[in-house]
């Protein structure tokens, strides 16, 4: 929710700042000071701890309904994340996980531990799966267990002399975490699962085990791979110093490194896959005599054709790459551009398909000998092919007309 930020009052009030207006909104209020706020990862609702232990969460999404109280902390909450679930901790050495309905998942009682002090504060990584406590002195870390989905308290991090944290803060793409001391004293935290090294200058840096950072050492340009099904990232490659491919149990992502799209799709393959990479819109995978394209930025298929044949000789993506004619069906319709994605490819030696990626229409071409070459030209409403007696042939997809060059 760009342009807005909600804040909580001493008076108990939780409100809404509208940046653009200059103008606040209430959206509850309580009797009781309000000791901590987070969102969720995606930023659609708030939760709120009060001085009275209580715990309240406001859905975006749901305007009409009032906050509701889901949860009632057994001392002052002062620490609060919210990831894959609620994490509230404060001074009695206990660390809470609930569910959005404040049902507690965990509790982890540190209480026979004689250095652990107060917890002040919590942050959650930008996938939900793992959370810093600042304690006295030391960093608390909870991780999730992938398998089990339970969460699971690793070793703390003990910093001599830092005394107490009050702040602390995530890194959008999850790379670094900021500790803010009662000192005055920031220091910044590199968080990496592992790191390595990919052919071509390119680093790998997994900071979670659904998201990975590729970055270019030369150039610096990095592109953050997370999949959004929070599956386990088990392989990545990069093709032609700028494509990134990411394999998952179930899941295929697919990003750009200079436009930054990234696409994530469900996939059940056996790692036999071809990818290719000719058109810089989108990615062709021939998988099992299926050729799938994919779009970058988009999370579906765009579309699927059976042939064999997959060089760049005999097949031709083209999508939106210049606007249609006015004269060329209805260039505009309902005030947007019409959606302009065809390809052109071999169903056999001698016959040629034109497909609407859009519409689902197919146009077939007959020729008597076999064709070699073909291309679409950039309105996809040309079509140039050659055959093996070298003569040249161009077809116009909306008269359905062919001339020989």
């Amino acid at each position: 929710r760009p342009n807005e930020i909600v804040y909580g009052l001493a008076e108990g009030k939780v409100k809404i700042g509208l940046m653009k207006t200059h103008k606040p909104n209430t959206l509850y209020q309580l009797d009781s000071y309000v000791t901590a706020m987070c969102c969720n990862p995606e930023g659609s609702s708030v939760v709120a701890t009060h001085l009275d232990g209580s715990i309240y969460l406001y859905s975006f999404d749901y305007p009409d309904r009032a906050a509701r109280m889901i949860a009632r902390h057994s001392c002052v909450p002062f620490a609060l994340a919210w990831g894959t679930s609620i994490a509230v901790a404060g001074n009695n050495n206990t660390v809470v996980f609930y569910d959005e309905d404040g049902g507690e998942e965990q509790t982890f009682d540190m209480s026979d531990n004689p250095e652990c002090k107060e917890f002040t504060v919590a942050a959650s990584n930008p996938t939900g799966d793992a959370m810093v406590f600042g304690n006295f002195n030391s960093l608390y870390i909870f991780t999730r267990n992938k398998d089990t989905m339970s969460w699971e308290e690793k070793p703390p991090t003990k910093v001599d002399n830092m005394y107490s944290v009050t702040a602390m803060g995530w890194k959008p793409d999850g790379d670094k975490v900021a500790v803010g001391t009662l000192c005055g004293v920031v220091d910044l935290y590199d968080i990496c699962v592992r790191r390595t090294m990919y052919k071509g200058g390119f680093e790998l840096t997994y900071v979670s085990h659904s998201q990975v950072i590729v970055r270019q050492v030369e150039t610096n340009m990095r592109i953050v791979v997370r999949s959004q099904y929070g599956r386990e990232i088990t392989k990545t490659n990069i093709f032609k110093n700028r494509f990134v491919v990411a394999n998952t149990v179930d899941t295929i992502l697919l990003g750009d490194l200079q436009t930054l799209k990234l696409s994530e799709i469900q996939w059940h393959g056996n790692g036999s896959e071809k990818y290719i990479f000719d058109n810089a819109s989108a990615c062709i995978i021939y998988f099992a005599g299926e050729v799938s394209i994919v779009e970058y930025g988009m999370d579906e298929v765009l579309g699927s054709i059976r042939t064999s044949y997959t060089t760049s000789h005999v097949l031709s993506l083209r999508i939106n790459e210049r606007p249609l004619r006015s004269s060329d069906g209805d260039a505009m319709y309902g005030g947007a551009v019409q959606q302009n994605k065809k390809v052109a490819f071999l169903l056999d030696a001698q016959t040629i398909c034109i497909k609407d990626l859009v519409t689902q229409s197919s146009i077939t071409i007959s020729h008597d000998s076999k064709i070699d070459w073909l291309e679409l030209n950039g309105r996809a409403n040309l079509l140039l092919f050659r055959d093996k007696r070298r003569y040249l042939h161009l077809y116009n997809t909306d008269r359905q007309v062919r001339s020989q060059l």
